[in-house]
């Protein structure tokens, strides 16, 4: 079930997409940068619809996937 980010309160939205960055160890290349960072560049794909926050009820966990994986297998997300 895709959750529309602003349907999420904006302390929520943080936590969520905070969870995310800390839990994928996503490498950005050459450069470290910060937390905060991290955050504001997935909170920017979220806001440009690049990105979509995805609920899983039967596991009932909360993750950060790229829009193109939803439009390519809708029923399954």
């Amino acid at each position: 079930m895709v959750v529309p980010p602003d349907e999420l309160d904006p302390a929520t939205l943080r936590a969520v997409v905070e969870s995310f960055v800390l839990r994928e160890g996503t490498d950005y290349g050459a450069r470290e940068f910060s937390l905060e960072e991290k955050v504001a560049h997935v909170l920017a794909r979220l806001g440009r619809h690049e990105a979509r926050i995805v609920f899983d009820p039967d596991t009932e966990t909360v993750s950060i996937v790229d829009a193109r994986a939803c439009a390519a297998a809708p029923d399954s997300i």
